[in-house]
């Protein structure tokens, strides 16, 4: 006989109201606490009780499949010196254990697996009824949207535990939960949301704090480590991700009112840039550019769940998105499974491919940071608006590589979920520019008429240049 939670573990003071609404049926939280106030170690708990109690799958979730094992699998209490997922789940409830697949199967006939969200996509197996999104703030936004209707349909729960990450879409999941909060009689399915300080909780002593900050400032420098202990301890969300390229430019265009609805205009085309890299991971931007405004329009984001090149080019055309596409010089590689380029694949769907200007990736960065001071991007309630809203999120994240053990941040960027979205934003930096600034559709169907007057003189409703011009579109588009 065990009784679990196992080892006589009790929420903390601070931790009694998450675990009560746990336990009381709220299917939804979203905590916010400071670093070290035990996330992992009550999310845990909730897998054990649950495991026991409800058979099924559950997923403990990180950012990255990677960070995973070391954050969960093999982590080791230091004040008992034994492994957490040892302490949660003791070998009494365990039929067997994986050790490379980080899976766990308890007697009760429940699974229990760590996990990374940037494959969610790809795991196999029963649909799970119990999640926890560790790190969220890190962690790719795509994971929810794609797991909630499981969730929703199986009525499971999800935990969403993290340290605040700057302005990005955590905060925006915040914002939207308060508005939805849980209340066992009146809103049984509502959101359970927390923010706990440091100085709340008393979990760390103010001296532990400002030790931790000489640590960070010895690292990073006194810029940062400020900036860091006011995220990690005091869950700020002012600023930007540290290291992140472009998220100081993000926050100002958001500040300056640059986020609002914007319409398609139906004069001008709306282009798209595509970065190509592996198969389904391609994030593509819509944008226009309409003489009189300083920068792109960005009036729409996509992101393919797939690998089907030509279902890509099936949704822009759906969409009316019919300007140029502007793609990386790895388009003249042959596409996935295929002896035909990408390149020619867009060309063989009806799309109009440019390649965009080699440069190197420090030049593409610069040119990207310069592109989000000018352009303006469309936020809305709508489906367009969600869809740029994942573009931006994307922006706010991509960041740089840490070198740890030079104690700086190195030129190239950080392999995430966000990597490609930030990759093709340098795309476009470096494309809109270019893009001749096409007349209104009015204008262009305009075509040369002759007529005789009066006196007998044939009269034209164009300049010769105005006939030329004409000519020349002409022959382009029977060409």
């Amino acid at each position: 006989m065990i009784t679990i939670p196992a080892l006589g573990w009790r929420p903390r003071n601070y931790q009694m109201d998450a675990w009560k609404a746990w336990e009381q049926g709220c299917k939804r939280q979203l905590l916010f606490w400071h670093r070290r106030a035990g996330k992992d170690e009550i999310d845990l708990q909730k897998h054990a009780v649950s495991a026991m109690t409800r058979p099924g799958t559950y997923w403990h979730m990180l950012p990255e499949a990677s960070q995973a094992r070391k954050a969960i699998w093999n982590a080791v209490n230091p004040h008992s010196g034994k492994r957490r997922i040892d302490e949660a789940f003791p070998e009494e409830i365990i039929a067997n254990k994986n050790d490379n697949e980080m899976f766990i199967r308890f007697k009760t006939g429940s699974t229990f697996q760590v996990v990374g969200s940037d494959n969610f996509n790809s795991l196999v197996g029963s649909p799970p009824v119990g999640i926890t999104f560790s790190e969220w703030a890190l962690a790719n936004p795509s994971a929810w949207a794609f797991l909630s209707p499981i969730l929703e349909e199986n009525g499971g729960w999800a935990s969403f535990i993290t340290t605040p990450r700057g302005n990005n879409h955590a905060k925006s999941m915040l914002d939207a939960a308060k508005l939805d909060a849980w209340d066992k009689t009146s809103n049984p399915l509502g959101w359970f949301t927390q923010v706990l300080r440091a100085d709340q909780t008393g979990a760390i002593s103010a001296e532990g704090i400002e030790r931790q900050r000489k640590i960070y400032a010895a690292l990073y420098g006194k810029e940062i480590a400020d900036l860091l202990i006011e995220q990690e301890f005091y869950c700020s969300f002012a600023g930007a991700m540290v290291g992140a390229y472009w998220g100081a430019e993000v926050a100002a265009a958001e500040s300056r009112g640059r986020f609002k609805p914007l319409p398609i205009d139906p004069l001008y085309p709306v282009h798209s840039v595509w970065d190509l890299g592996k198969a389904a991971n391609n994030p593509i931007w819509c944008f226009q550019v309409i003489p009189g405004e300083p920068g792109p329009r960005i009036v729409d984001f996509y992101r393919p769940d797939s690998d089907d090149l030509e279902s890509w080019c099936e949704w822009l055309n759906d969409k009316g998105y019919k300007g140029f596409d502007y793609v990386p010089h790895d388009a003249m590689h042959q596409n996935w499974g295929t002896n035909r380029t990408r390149y020619q694949m867009l060309k063989d769907c009806k799309r109009n491919p440019r390649m965009v200007g080699m440069t190197s990736v420090a030049d593409g960065i610069n040119a990207g940071r310069q592109t989000i001071k000018v352009a303006t991007f469309h936020s809305d309630d709508d489906e367009r608006g969600k869809r740029v809203e994942l573009g931006t999120d994307g922006l706010k994240s991509y960041r740089r590589v840490w070198d740890d053990e030079r104690k700086t941040f190195l030129d190239n960027p950080y392999k995430d979920w966000a990597e490609h979205i930030g990759s093709s934003w340098r795309y476009l930096g470096l494309a809109w520019r270019e893009i001749r600034q096409d007349k209104p559709a009015e204008e262009k169907k305009k075509e040369l008429l002759l007529q005789v007057d009066g006196s007998g003189r044939i009269q034209g409703n164009m300049t010769v240049a105005e006939a030329v011009a004409a000519r020349a579109r002409r022959l382009r588009a029977e060409s």
